[in-house]
């Protein structure tokens, strides 16, 4: 019978521009991740990109471990030498996709610097829609992340793809079927969103899941407000915040969604440094119980 647990795999983020990602990827996949997503921050940079999938898959080898979508962030939308170098990952990633397995390209939208995000949509629909042209004809899908990277709708310097008002007018204004979202609940919470919601919403939209929370901490809001000096929300490694996890996987399942949640560490409070590796480990295994166990159990005849 079908493994149907691994309709959704669990996974982690490797970093593309690491100087070695192969050798990481050997270190860790002992430890059960079932996915990888490598990505890259604002640049390519030197990087052989076909020779950096063949390296990967090499690492790893006969495991049953995917490489569904691959990460480009930074901001294609201006035209400084750092935002044509993402521009231009953009599309390198695109066109080698298959080499990795991948089908996915996320990352930000990118933003017209210091304007609302109104102001944005006309250089969104111009980048975006050769974007989405150049994937379809590879049968790859674009997916934005959520994070709002200290923007607001009136102002930022990174990503229009954080709120869920911006959604409607960008899909409105690029409504090509595979742009979509790549989601998860910690940028939710920052806003005081419910996710679970959002789920049942946006779900056909939804192409890529990351596996990162947060920890909204009421008592400085009480104390504080939000937006102030003192912190208001922790974002956190799933098992240590606020989201019912079994929930929104269960939410993910109802709704259709097959694919990777792929854990983005590096910002927990307190799993960083030389604990970033056991919060990932903490939290693969985490959500695994909560996709229903750690091992698929055939019915019986």
């Amino acid at each position: 019978m079908t493994n149907t647990l691994r309709d959704i795999s669990i996974g982690t983020m490797i970093k593309g521009n690491a100087p070695d990602p192969a050798g990481d990827v050997r270190q860790i996949l002992d430890h059960g991740f079932e996915s990888i997503e490598p990505f890259f921050w604002q640049t390519i940079g030197d990087k052989d990109i076909p020779r950096l999938a063949a390296e990967l898959k090499d690492a790893i080898g006969d495991r049953d471990v995917s490489m569904s979508t691959l990460g480009m962030f930074g901001n294609p939308l201006e035209d400084t030498e750092m935002d044509r170098q993402t521009l231009a990952g953009w599309e390198t990633l695109i066109d080698n996709a298959h080499l990795f397995g991948a089908t996915c390209i996320a990352g930000f939208t990118g933003r017209v610097r210091g304007q609302p995000i109104e102001a944005s949509l006309p250089r969104f629909k111009e980048v975006f829609g050769r974007l989405a042209k150049r994937a379809a004809d590879k049968g790859v899908t674009i997916a934005f992340e959520n994070c709002a990277m200290d923007g607001n709708w009136a102002t930022g310097d990174w990503n229009i793809a954080h709120n869920p008002d911006a959604w409607e007018l960008m899909f409105d204004t690029l409504p090509d079927e595979n742009l979509g979202l790549e989601w998860e609940p910690c940028h939710q919470l920052v806003y005081l969103i419910d996710p679970i919601p959002q789920i049942r919403k946006w779900a056909p939209k939804i192409f890529h899941v990351h596996g990162k929370d947060a920890t909204i901490r009421w008592d400085v809001i009480r104390e504080h407000g939000i937006f102030g000096r003192e912190p208001f929300v922790q974002m956190r490694t799933p098992g240590f915040g606020d989201s019912d996890w079994t929930r929104v996987i269960s939410e993910l399942r109802l709704a259709g969604y097959k694919g990777a949640i792929d854990i983005e560490g590096w910002h927990d409070p307190v799993y960083r440094d030389a604990l970033e590796m056991t919060g990932q480990v903490k939290a693969l295994n985490y959500l695994k119980e909560c996709r229903g166990g750690m091992r698929f159990i055939d019915n019986p005849d």
